[in-house]
Order: C-alpha cells, then sequence, then structure tokens
C-alpha cells in the first residue's frame, strides 16, 4: 500500500502520455510469488488492488487494475514454471500482459477498438517497468532472508 501511495503522489513518468506508472507494488508481488507462492502473492494482489481503487481511485480504475491484475498475474504464473525465464522475465511479462488487460478492459467498457493504438506505448513502458521491477524483486528474493 505504501508503494501504491507512492506513486500516486509522485509526478506522472511520462506527462504526455496519461496513465503510465511503474507499478512499484509489484515488486512485492514478485517476491511473494517467488518465495511464498501464487496463493499468498494473488491475495495480497488482489487485496492492493482493491485498496487502492477505494482509497485513491474509482470505480473505473477498480475495473481497469483488476483486469490488468488478474490476466498479468495468471501469465507470471504459468511462464513462472519455464526455469529458463528469469524473474525479470516473467515480471516484463507481468508488466506487458497487465497493459493489456487494461486496454482490453477499456476497449471493452468504453466499446472502442480506438484504444489498441495506445497499446504500443503501453508495451514499451510495460517492458521498462517490468525490467525494474523485476530486477528489485529478483534482488529481494536473493537477500531477504528464507525465514522471512
Amino acid at each position: 500500500m505504501i508503494l501504491s501511495y507512492i506513486e500516486v503522489i509522485l509526478p506522472p513518468l511520462f506527462p504526455a502520455v496519461p496513465g503510465i506508472k511503474m507499478g512499484l507494488a509489484n515488486i512485492i508481488i514478485v517476491f511473494l510469488l517467488y518465495r511464498r507462492g501464487p496463493l499468498l502473492a494473488g491475495a495480497v494482489s488482489l487485496v492492493r488492488i482493491l485498496l487502492v481503487a477505494l482509497l485513491f481511485g474509482n470505480t473505473m480504475s477498480l475495473m481497469y487494475s483488476l483486469a490488468g491484475g488478474v490476466l498479468s498475474f495468471i501469465v507470471m504464473i504459468l511462464l513462472r514454471r519455464l526455469k529458463f525465464l528469469s524473474t525479470v522475465g516473467v515480471s516484463v511479462a507481468g508488466g506487458v500482459f497487465h497493459n493489456v488487460g487494461q486496454i482490453l478492459a477499456a476497449m471493452v467498457l468504453l466499446d472502442t477498438n480506438q484504444l489498441a493504438y495506445y497499446l504500443v506505448m503501453l508495451i514499451i513502458t510495460g517492458t521498462v517497468s517490468g525490467i525494474f521491477i523485476g530486477l528489485c524483486g529478483a534482488t529481494l528474493v536473493k537477500r531477504v532472508p528464507q525465514k522471512f
């Protein structure tokens, strides 16, 4: 929650492109996915999405966040099983599919295909943020003691 709040008060990364955030709270989700498993990571992710929407958002932001969060989490769970993908690779896929889920939800809710053009920019930013989140998550997995 604290990481989500920090993102709310920070200025936008790309002011010309609305809605782009780093997804700092996903560092914890990636850490939990690798350290504690998908059940706890999924529960924390869902509670975080609900609380952030309740405290800082609205119904539409909840719909977009749920669509992106659920799709990205499913993709990360599936890809985590592939031994050749690193934590960073799984996180990048999560970042990209989070944006795909949000755009698909927006296209359905707003009944327009025009938003698909926005996906190109979101895939790029999802990749960049996924790398950062994955590196941070991998560092936590490596450095935080197993007993945590």
